[in-house]
């Protein structure tokens, strides 16, 4: 019995980390737009880019990091998005 209910607060753990480490990264209100002359100096500050939304997704490959989520930020380095999915330069 108390295995079972070991068992079971572990999963919900698991579950509960596994959100917690996907969920992508959203602007901060009032955050200044920068637009980066290319990818190299975006991802010095956006590890995994610039996506449109928190609902997009990568149509490259795999990717490491999660994207920064801000419209006006994507807006401003559209030009990178080299594959149109919403992300500007994935990594």
């Amino acid at each position: 019995m108390i295995l079972k209910k070991l068992a079971i607060a572990l999963f919900a753990l698991l579950i509960a980390f596994t959100f917690s480490v996907s969920t992508p990264q959203v602007e901060a209100k009032g955050a200044k737009v920068v637009t980066f002359k290319n990818c190299t100096e975006l991802n010095k500050v956006y590890k995994g880019g610039v996506a449109q939304s928190a609902n997009v997704k990568n149509k490259g490959g795999k990717t490491k990091y999660t994207p920064f989520v801000s419209k006006a930020l994507y807006d401003a380095n559209k030009k990178m998005d080299r594959d149109k999915d919403l992300i500007a330069c994935e990594k």
